[in-house]
């Protein structure tokens, strides 16, 4: 497995759309292998195959220890309740937040590594997670969902104006 690089906004293939997985070979576990290892590096919970730079209908998570790192191949959210407003951030856009309304609930219909259909039901962070990485296998990114304008977080998790120092004291 290898790290790869992670491609920030303004990097033309994040607003593209990702092509459907047809063939599911050694290559393809390749390539969900090394995103697992480059979502680790960065600290992420979440990282879609365009933010690497391949146009395919593939993410990665890991949102439950006991769960472990999770292959998504083809998602489809088939269904979805309530609504959620929380902060997010991107790995293709370091050290900007903002809020973002997903639904609380949802319903996902996949393929893993082998091609077999699965589906998962996900509430709270991981189907901001799913919502989010889905979002990005159709070019389109958080910021674009925002609430506000992006902002960054202070030592103690709070979001502050861009225009703001981070270590500048509220007075």
């Amino acid at each position: 497995m290898a790290l790869r690089k992670v491609f920030h906004e303004g990097d033309e293939v994040l607003r593209k759309k990702s092509r459907k997985v047809e063939r599911f070979d050694e290559r393809l576990a390749e390539l969900a292998g090394d995103m697992i290892e480059t979502m680790h590096h960065e600290n992420g919970v979440g990282l879609a195959a365009p933010q690497v730079g391949i146009l395919k209908r593939l993410f990665v998570m890991n949102i439950e220890e006991e769960e472990g790192d999770v292959v998504v191949i083809n998602p489809e959210i088939i269904a979805q309740d309530g609504t959620q407003k929380e902060i997010e951030g991107c790995l293709s856009l370091p050290g900007l937040y903002a809020y973002v309304n997903r639904p609380e609930k949802l319903v996902l219909k996949y393929q893993n590594l082998a091609g077999e259909e699965k589906t998962l039901e996900a509430e709270g962070l991981k189907a901001i997670c799913i919502c989010h990485e889905t979002d990005h296998l159709d070019g389109i990114l958080f910021c674009d969902k925002a609430e506000g304008e992006l902002m960054h977080l202070n030592e103690d998790g709070e979001l502050v104006a861009p225009n703001k120092r981070l270590d500048e004291e509220e007075g």
